[in-house]
Order: C-alpha cells, then sequence, then structure tokens
C-alpha cells in the first residue's frame, strides 16, 4: 500500500483511511455531510497526492498530445488547463485527464491515480514521434483547497491575484514561502477553489500553512467520501464508475471534448458513433421515493423493462435528495422521463433530470 507524504498527518487527525488505488487515503474526518458542508459553504482542504503526472516536452510533445487526446491541444495557450480523454482502440476511454501548458513544448498531464501504469503504457506505445514523457508522480503532491472562500482565505500565502485566475487557469508562483508552486484554478467540486501542485518535500509545510491560513474561515480537511458527492451533485464524470475502457466519450455525454478537427485515437470510428448516434446514453436522475441508487443497480422503464445500469448514487448532502448518473438505452435519455431503481427486490420510482443536481 503506497502512502502520500500526509498520512501520518491525516493518521493524526483520526481520519478514517481506506486502499484507494493502491494509496492508503483519508475516506473522512468527521463525517461525509459535515465535511461536504464545508466545502460547499467555506472552504476545505483535500490531500489528492495519489494522482499522478507525466510531464510531455521536446518539439514533439503537442503532436504526441494531439493524437492520444480527444480535445484540440493547439487551442491551448501558456498558463491554460484542458479536460479530456484518452479514447482506445474499441470506442472507451484509457482515462480522462487534464492537460497544463506551460510552454510551447512542455505540458503536464495529470491522470488517475488508479491509472498511472495503464496510461504510462498506453502513451508510451503510442509515442511513435519519440516525444520526450516523463512519469513526475511519485515527485509531487496535490492539494486540492476547495470552496467559495478559498480565494480570500488562501490570499495572504502568495504574490500572485487569485481573484484574477480565471477557471482552468494557472500560475506558476510563490506559495506558502515556497517557489515554483503550480496554483491553478480546477477542482472537482463545482464550489471553487485551486489545486496546488508541489514537490514532495514541500507538501507538509503548504499543508500546515494552508491550515493556519484558513483558520478564520473555517477550513477543515476533507476526505474521498466528500470529494465523490461533491463532485456527483455536479453530475461529474467519476472514472472507473461513469467512464472507463468500454463508454465512449459520446455516450457518456462528452462530446465537447472531442474535437474531430484533427485526427486522434480512433476518431473516425468516434466520429462515425457521433453522426449515427450512440446507443446508450449517460443520464441523471433523482430518486422520487427513499432508496439510494448504488453502482450497478439495474435502472428500469416504467413497465418493468430493463433499459441500463447506475454507474454512481448518493444521498445529496446539498439538496437533500437521493440522486444517480447511469446509462440507458438511448430513446429514454431524454430530461422528465420516469424510470425506476431496482433496489434488491424493489423497484423505486425515478426521473432523468439535467444536471447539475446542485445549482448553487
Amino acid at each position: 500500500m503506497k502512502t502520500t507524504q500526509l498520512t501520518h498527518i491525516h493518521e493524526a487527525l483520526g481520519a478514517k483511511m481506506v486502499p484507494y488505488a493502491g494509496y492508503n487515503m483519508p475516506v473522512s474526518y468527521e463525517g461525509v455531510n459535515a465535511e461536504h458542508e464545508t466545502v460547499r459553504k467555506g472552504v476545505g482542504i483535500f490531500d489528492v497526492s495519489h494522482m499522478g503526472e507525466f510531464l510531455v516536452s521536446g518539439p514533439k510533445a503537442l503532436d504526441l498530445i494531439q493524437k492520444i487526446t480527444t480535445n484540440d491541444a493547439s487551442k491551448l495557450k501558456d498558463g491554460k488547463a484542458q479536460y479530456t480523454c484518452m479514447p482506445n482502440l474499441t470506442g472507451g476511454i484509457v482515462d480522462d485527464l487534464i492537460i497544463y501548458r506551460m510552454n510551447e513544448e512542455k505540458y503536464l498531464l495529470v491522470v488517475n491515480a488508479s491509472n498511472i501504469d495503464k496510461d504510462w503504457n498506453w502513451i508510451a506505445e503510442n509515442n511513435t514521434m519519440e516525444a520526450d514523457v516523463k512519469d513526475l508522480s511519485d515527485e509531487y503532491c496535490l492539494l486540492a483547497i476547495q470552496g467559495p472562500k478559498a480565494i480570500e482565505a488562501m490570499q495572504p500565502l502568495t504574490s500572485t491575484d487569485l481573484s484574477a485566475i480565471k477557471f482552468y487557469n494557472f500560475e506558476v508562483s510563490d506559495f506558502a514561502g515556497e517557489d515554483q508552486i503550480i496554483i491553478s484554478a480546477t477542482g472537482y467540486t463545482g464550489s471553487g477553489g485551486f489545486e496546488i501542485y508541489c514537490k514532495n518535500h514541500n507538501a507538509e509545510a503548504i499543508w500546515n500553512a494552508v491550515l493556519k491560513a484558513g483558520e478564520d474561515y473555517g477550513i477543515k480537511p476533507i476526505g474521498l467520501a466528500a470529494r465523490d458527492t461533491l463532485r456527483l451533485e455536479m453530475g461529474l464524470c467519476l472514472y472507473g464508475n461513469d467512464i472507463d475502457e468500454t463508454t465512449s466519450p459520446i455516450e457518456a455525454g462528452l462530446g465537447w471534448i472531442t474535437k474531430f478537427t484533427k485526427d486522434f485515437v480512433n476518431s473516425e470510428n468516434l466520429k462515425k458513433e457521433k453522426e449515427q448516434g450512440p446507443k446508450r446514453r449517460l443520464i441523471a436522475f433523482e430518486m422520487l421515493e427513499r432508496g439510494i441508487p448504488r453502482k450497478d443497480y439495474p435502472i428500469l422503464d416504467e413497465n418493468g423493462n430493463e433499459i441500463g445500469h447506475v454507474t454512481s448514487g448518493t444521498q445529496s448532502p446539498s439538496t437533500g435528495k437521493a440522486i444517480g448518473m447511469g446509462y440507458v438505452k438511448t430513446e429514454f435519455k431524454a430530461v422528465d422521463t420516469p424510470i425506476q431503481i431496482q433496489i434488491r427486490k424493489k423497484t423505486i420510482p425515478a426521473i432523468i433530470v439535467k444536471p447539475p443536481f446542485y445549482k448553487g
């Protein structure tokens, strides 16, 4: 079991630790609902150092990225980030990731922890242009400082004007007394804030400085359980649940990051799928009666016929409703379509809604 530079701190804080993507990670500290509320209304800090970081550089860096990802990275300027995914050869997704353009010949790719080895091998296999690729995953820590009070609470820690960093933009600057820190206006909560990339030896000092700076704003450490409820309320996909090697970006509603203005791995087949329309679609739904949808529960039509399955589900702390996402046959994808979720031997009514569930 791998650990992050901050595992000993989580344990000292009494966090409930669980194995996640090969790491010993904090799933909660005081409870998912309280932690969720802290991020929605104030500011919280997550240790997400299990995520992977690859540096792609050299004159062929962009060529490699354009080949392996669906979005158009040629549109990126220095200091901008882009959400994208890597398609496989069979219509599915190798991984979803964020690309950071450091300069014309240097890009940072941030990938999911559970996919680091798989992604590395996939990129190597497709690196026919011999771009320079380095795995920095074991050298970097990643802290997510999320919530509406993040800018105000963290401003004393940096000379950079945090309010000037727009969504999906970043600065390389000083932070908490350390230099060359990536301050990125990204995150997976829908409540604003930043992600801080730092070298391992800086992580503990930065974690402590963030907690001290946020004291007057009620900052608290937040675990992976609240990270999941926060992202689900926003209708954001989680790899391994809502997207995987068997789901296409078109089915998953990721057509907006799938640009056919360039050639990429399996682009011809995905273009055909978009033109013809996928056989199933990822939808969001709310339960109309008591019952929590869980991964792999069957989704039924009004007549009890199975039309799909749940990929993510929870009791939403912000809305008070049980919510979920899942795949259904395309003819059932319309908003306001009544469906049923089979929870063990019961069928509970639900309705398809337009995400996000939480409107802020």
